[in-house]
């Protein structure tokens, strides 16, 4: 398995339940498709830079992860489909 970083924004118009469902949809789509969560972070609310999908802030997420190739490609289609999902981001880690 190799080592990943995902980061995404959820938007922040949403109550407080449903960005907290949305980040943990995220962790569970790596649990079911043989991945493991290593380190979750809640980096809070911040605002944009720019304006996405009319939004002007959102709640940031971080998680570090051991995962497939597979494992990759459903979390990236699952994010993409993901209303509440304003970005995200998946960078594949150097191995020491």
């Amino acid at each position: 398995m190799k080592k990943y970083e995902v980061m995404f924004i959820v938007k922040s118009a949403n109550e407080s339940d449903e960005i907290k469902a949305t980040a943990e949809t995220m962790k569970t789509t790596v649990s079911e498709n043989s991945g493991k969560v290593v380190e979750f972070q809640e980096l809070g609310e911040k605002k944009l830079a720019y304006p996405i999908k009319k939004e002007i802030s959102g709640y940031y997420y971080v998680m570090k992860i051991d995962a497939k190739n597979e494992t990759i490609t459903e979390l990236d289609r699952k994010a993409s489909l993901n209303e509440n999902i304003l970005r995200h981001l998946i960078i594949k880690l150097d191995e020491e």
